[in-house]
């Protein structure tokens, strides 16, 4: 028996981290793009990309993990049915709730590896990667310090860099400020410095010129300079907000959000921490619903096809139902038991027909015993 669960333990886990790798490298190359014009435009490095797609994983993983593991056990189960093995294993001696027990220690697995990126991971990893977002989104000093490219930093500038000599000497600088549409200026310098102040970046432009239009273009005036100092700070956008998204929030934050947040928000984060206690319990709901599927029932092609396909469709209703919850929840606080009861309902429903139908002797009597009896 020893060697049969870590046999059936090693076919799940295989193909579960297959089905894990695959669909989070298809989510994550959507939920990348949108990270990719970030780094782009503000001049960050492949390593920064690849830092804030990795901070983004484990919120991927919490929805990811569990349908992967529901994939995965239908598709073993019915590999080792159509292999004969689970007929030769039930043959053997061996019991339908024997053959399961592996199938719900790899749905235990699932579980914590669900728990550890929801409670801890995924607010983690959103924390930092917003900071991160925050930072290079602030940084607006590094954003126009691309030789030869017209860059606009934010809204109403656009900055040209002709070259970057050594020391941080800038030569050949074009700014274009149109915040006032109808008196743009126009900054054109032979040389500049970039530095941080206290007050924060400030371009240093020397020997050069500002062009500016008045009356919608009718008239341009010029004033020459040798040194000008460009305030860049006004085109840093807003602070940070103490507040944070529901994403970023770990548990305790979620159960006790503060005081000052309205009603609604203060619902969302309720909803969400309930979602974050009972979700990964969906993971046994779907080992049960798979063993069910493979177990239970005729085997002719047709019937298990169909109950394949029921099981699988079974699974995905179970879960957009959990989703539904929660958004009920949200806008409805008195619903809020139904996103625990859903998968509790889940695991209870697939417990009672593993056992009626599978398990001999175990919890329920076989049908066909109890009805020889009667007949007695």
């Amino acid at each position: 028996m020893r060697s049969l669960f870590f046999y059936v333990l090693r076919q799940i886990i295989g193909p579960f981290l297959l089905f894990t790798a695959v669909l989070t490298l298809v989510i994550w190359m959507t939920q990348s793009l949108r990270l990719l014009d970030i780094v782009i435009n503000r001049g960050q490095s492949a390593e920064i990309f690849a830092y804030l797609t990795m901070l983004m994983l484990p919120s991927l993983l919490v929805v990811i993990v569990p349908i992967a593991f529901f994939g995965a056990t239908l598709y073993v189960l019915n590999r080792l049915n159509s292999d004969s093995e689970l007929v030769v294993m039930w043959s053997a001696g061996v019991s339908r709730l024997q053959t399961a027990f592996p199938v719900i220690c790899a749905a235990a697995v699932a579980m914590a590896i669900t728990y550890a990126c929801s409670l801890y991971l995924m607010p983690l990893g959103q924390r930092t990667m917003n900071a991160k977002l925050f930072d290079i989104r602030a940084d607006i000093g590094a954003a126009i310090l691309r030789e030869g490219t017209f860059t606009s930093p934010s809204d109403g500038l656009t900055v040209f860099i002709r070259e970057l000599a050594p020391g941080g000497v800038i030569r050949g600088i074009l700014v274009h400020d149109n915040r006032q549409s109808q008196r743009p200026a126009t900054y054109l310098a032979e040389s500049g410095l970039l530095a941080q102040t206290p007050q924060g970046p400030r371009l240093i432009m020397s020997n050069g010129h500002i062009e500016q239009a008045e009356s919608g273009g009718a008239r341009l005036s010029m004033l020459k300079f040798d040194r000008y100092v460009f305030d860049l700070d006004q085109f840093a956008g807003p602070q940070r907000g103490v507040d944070r998204d529901t994403s970023e929030q770990y548990l305790t934050g979620l159960l006790h959000p503060a005081a000052t947040l309205n009603s609604r928000v203060r619902s969302t984060f309720q909803a969400e921490a309930h979602n974050r206690v009972s979700a990964p319990f969906y993971c046994i709901a779907f080992a049960l619903i798979a063993l069910v599927a493979t177990g239970s029932g005729p085997m002719t092609r047709g019937t298990y096809a169909l109950r394949l396909t029921a099981a699988g469709l079974a699974g995905a209703l179970l879960r957009l139902l959990g989703y539904g919850a929660q958004g009920m929840a949200a806008r409805n606080p008195s619903v809020l038991l139904l996103i625990d009861v859903l998968p509790v309902a889940g695991i209870l429903i697939g417990t009672a027909a593993l056992c009626e139908f599978r398990l001999p002797g175990l919890f329920f009597r076989p049908r066909q015993l109890r009805t020889a009896q009667q007949s007695v």
